[in-house]
């Protein structure tokens, strides 16, 4: 399954190089020149995590950006600047309705509550979909995304962009090569905390000028506006309507080597240790047990892999196994039955017990341009790592953590094929209805 060994860990560090650890999301392994054909590209979201899949994607050769959408206004001043050529719009329907005919490809980089919506109105009209992570807000959209991507034959992936990094590469093989043995148990965590137990529902704000309020809620209910950031543009994470935690931030990224290189499909019973959220925000300091069907890489028929956020930690037991190593604030242990495997978020991999794995030479492995994958692959060049294929089942996964951490210390099962749950109060989180007149074909 692996290359044939050929480096230590500080040889490969230095093979992998400077530039690769000052920039985490560009590699200096490039993918071959692309074909000339041009690809016209458009951007739902021109900032923050939205700047940069639209940066990344023009960069590529032979791209042209037609057009760029965000609902506030002032968030496009630096697109206006770097895109002259462009067009651009508030209404994200307006984009689609006006610039069908001219466009191949777009990104949809906006809140999670939005990713659905869009996305699936962007496939419907066989564009290519680049969707950042989470892919959607709810798992019954996370269902159909997945769904239609395979019946329209559109090129999609999720940004997920470490999946395609040198590190998580080599994870990946080092756990399929057998290095560390079979896989008895996985804990995976992320020190950010996208939760806030504060309710600020009984104030109301002016909305700033440059925002259309009603079209940042978009599918959701009506509510007022809420200043100092509390919604837009930084928070809206921590919001049970808007965004999906820490774990649906940042769980798409961490628990992807794990999720690839053990070969996991949906889990059977999901288990929240942590608080629950409240009426309007997700909690802090989450745990959350999942139990998989084990494959031919584990030690056993059942794979527990636990999530913990905020200060949440393993316990001193599993930690012990690093043998005194610094705890990165974010990342996952694999225990495997010859030994363990830290994976830093994001750095690379180291083995233990030490003495053990001291001169253990590191196998080969390379990274790709994640966004410039989906661009070739638009143009009929390669595929893409994390097509919604795989970003769908793994997207699922997390969410259902968030559905667990309502029902703390309540073990549930899942059926995967059927959609459903054990427990009948649990389904109601599978799927919300849409605000009135923001109803979307197939959703």
């Amino acid at each position: 399954m692996t290359s044939p060994i050929t480096s230590t860990r500080r040889s490969f560090l230095k093979k992998v190089g400077a530039a690769a650890i000052a920039a985490p999301f560009i590699t200096s392994n490039l993918l071959a020149a692309p074909p000339s054909r041009r690809l016209r590209h458009a951007s739902f979201g021109a900032a923050g995590m939205a700047w940069a899949d639209l940066t990344q994607i023009a960069n590529c050769s032979n791209v042209e950006i037609v057009a760029v959408c965000d609902v506030d206004l002032d968030r496009m001043v630096e697109a206006k600047r770097k895109f002259p050529d462009a067009r651009f719009y508030q209404d994200w329907r307006e984009l689609l309705d006006k610039e069908a005919k001219n466009i191949d490809s777009v990104n949809v980089s906006t809140p999670d509550h939005m990713h659905a919506p869009i996305g699936i109105s962007a496939m419907q009209l066989h564009k290519h979909v680049y969707g950042q992570k989470p892919l959607a807000h709810e798992i019954y959209e996370v269902r159909r995304m997945t769904e239609l991507a395979r019946r329209q034959r559109v090129v999609t992936q999720m940004g997920i962009q470490i999946h395609s990094d040198v590190y998580y590469r080599l994870a990946v093989q080092l756990v399929q090569g057998g290095v560390i043995g079979k896989i008895k148990e996985v804990h995976s965590w992320c020190g950010k905390s996208w939760g806030d137990m504060t309710d600020l529902h009984n104030h109301t704000d002016w909305v700033p000028d440059s925002l259309d309020w009603n079209l940042w809620l978009g599918v959701c209910a009506e509510r007022p506006f809420i200043g100092g950031h509390y919604y837009h543009p930084g928070n809206w994470r921590k919001r049970l309507d808007f965004g999906t935690g820490t774990l649906g931030d940042m769980g798409c990224h961490i628990f992807d080597p794990v999720f690839e290189s053990i070969g996991l499909a949906a889990p059977h019973t999901i288990r929240s240790e942590g608080p629950p959220p409240n009426q309007w925000n997700w909690s802090l300091n989450g745990q959350v047990c999942y139990t998989f069907e084990g494959t031919h890489r584990t030690a056993s028929r059942n794979l527990p892999v636990t999530w913990y956020d905020g200060t949440s930690r393993p316990p001193a037991s599993v930690l012990g196994l690093i043998e005194g190593e610094e705890v990165p604030d974010s990342g996952s242990i694999f225990v495997g039955t010859e030994g363990v495997m830290l994976l830093p978020h994001f750095s690379l991999p180291t083995l233990f017990p030490r003495a053990k794995f001291q001169d253990f030479k590191f196998p080969h492995s390379k990274g790709f341009k994640h966004w410039e994958q989906f661009v070739e692959a638009c143009r009929g060049e390669g595929k893409t790592m994390a097509d919604f294929a795989y970003a769908g089942p793994l997207t699922e996964t997390i969410l259902l953590g968030n559905i667990a951490a309502r029902f703390p210390q309540t073990s549930l099962k899942w059926s995967s094929w059927r959609m459903k749950f054990d427990l009948a109060a649990a389904n109601q989180y599978l799927r919300r209805d849409y605000r009135r007149g923001w109803s979307v074909k197939s959703l």
